[in-house]
């Protein structure tokens, strides 16, 4: 009874905010905060870039530098071992120094051993540049989702956190055209130069635009007023909150933060088959030919940004007409968890058109669970955003690690994708059944 009590409390606590929120008078109110969202959007692909240029520069580059494909693949999966062991430290750093110095040093950095990657010459060195990159990306998102929480109203988050996530998906169907032309025209040494360049280059952008609310002089006291009646928070006060053990202990004793990370470590999953194993599921598994692969590569992906764009617009609609945040965050994202455990039925048709069909379905729906960025944002305490943020992408990003290990495992053994697909299906049921009966209310945990 008391649970229901507070649940009713609760659900009428967001539908006034929202009601606040989407009657404030707003003529005449600046939209710099779509500004800073840009800002983000472009930061997030070239994050997405910079991770996954390697891929494109693979073949030219393991004949130069003599190394073997098995090698490479443990190359690839350096970045992964760094970038999650760096994301409670990033948080760290975040709920310390804000967001603006910590996303200009983040995207400095990471853009740096993304050029460096251009002057390797040996595995030692490679290793050491890709354990750099990940160390360096380790606080983009937890700084992307403590923007979002300053400078938009709870009704826009869904929306503004899947226009800079769709640059995950769409930066490399856009720009391989591009990639490919350097890689051909000047080398593989050139192609990471001039990645890494571009990405300096827009952190001095960053650093010139970036302003925080209160410090902004072009925002406008009706846009600060509308941002503050949707729950945007203020600018953390200059008493910085210290890093504890205890701290991170707390925060994952709580059922929504457990619950969150354990459903998106199940979406992530699904992410990670399509970034690493699925060319190699179309040609060895479908025998197609790689112009097919590439011709059919790019719909799931196109899928997965229309997803993404998807679960962001009707969360946000859902949130405004019932007032729910409970609906509004974990009714599309359990959809697409069960969307995206529909891989499992590429195993049982032999349409090669089919095939893509349903991964595309699959893909589309992990696409949705991008949305977990804005439940997350929604009940991270207030002084422990970064460090929220960074227990989030840590559990998120174990499946970086976990799924090219255990597909590969599955394949190795018995010869074929089957399992490799059941399994990953499986997952998404997890995070079905995390969001379900884990999560609890979508409510802003109060921590003194």
């Amino acid at each position: 009874m008391n649970s229901l009590a507070t649940t009713v409390s609760t659900e009428d606590e967001v539908a006034a905010e929202v009601q606040a929120a989407t009657s404030a008078p707003q003529q005449g109110a600046t939209r710099v905060r779509f500004v800073m969202l840009a800002l983000l959007a472009i930061g997030t692909m070239i994050n997405y870039l910079d991770r996954t240029v390697l891929g494109i520069a693979a073949p030219t580059m393991t004949q130069e530098l003599g190394i073997s494909a098995a090698v490479m693949g443990v190359v690839f999966s350096a970045f992964s071992w760094t970038y999650v062991l760096a994301q409670v430290p990033g948080g760290v750093f975040l709920d310390r120094f804000g967001s603006k110095i910590t996303y200009f040093l983040a995207l400095t950095f990471w853009s740096a051993f993304t050029a460096l990657q251009g002057a390797a010459v040996g595995l030692k060195s490679l290793l050491l540049f890709r354990f750099g990159l990940g160390v360096s990306e380790a606080p983009c998102f937890p700084t992307n989702s403590r923007v979002v929480s300053t400078w938009f109203p709870q009704q826009e988050r869904a929306r503004a956190t899947a226009i800079y996530t769709v640059g995950e998906y769409l930066g490399l169907a856009c720009f391989s055209p591009l990639l490919f032309w350097i890689l051909g025209s000047f080398g593989w040494r050139a192609l990471f130069i001039i990645v890494g360049a571009v990405g300096i280059v827009f952190a001095i952008f960053w650093w010139k635009i970036y302003r925080e609310p209160k410090d902004c002089k072009k925002v406008n006291k009706a846009e600060l007023d509308y941002i503050a009646a949707g729950g945007g928070l203020e600018v953390q006060s200059k008493t910085k909150t210290p890093f504890t053990l205890a701290s991170a202990g707390r925060l994952l004793k709580y059922r929504q933060i457990l619950g969150a990370s354990i459903g998106q470590f199940a979406g992530n999953t699904v992410l990670v088959f399509f970034l690493t194993w699925f060319p190699t599921y179309l040609a060895t598994e479908r025998h197609m030919g790689w112009i097919k692969v590439g011709f059919f590569a790019i719909m799931p992906f196109l899928a997965a940004a229309i997803g993404v764009m998807f679960g962001g617009w009707i969360s946000d609609r859902l949130l405004k007409s019932t007032g729910s945040a409970n609906i509004a965050r974990k009714l599309p994202i359990v959809g697409g968890l069960v969307l995206a455990s529909t891989i499992i039925g590429a195993n049982f048709v032999e349409s090669d058109q089919l095939v893509i069909a349903i991964l595309s379905v699959a893909f589309f729906g992990q696409g949705m669970v991008g949305l977990g960025w804005t439940l997350i944002t929604d009940v991270a305490p207030k002084k422990l955003m970064g460090l929220t943020g960074g227990l989030f992408n840590f559990c998120t990003n174990l499946s970086g690690i976990l799924t090219p290990l255990v597909i590969g495992f599955i394949v190795s053994a018995t010869g074929s994708f089957f399992y490799a697909l059941t399994y990953v299906g499986a997952a998404a049921m997890l995070g079905v059944f995390s969001y379900v009966f884990i999560l609890g209310d979508v409510k802003r945990i109060e921590i003194d």
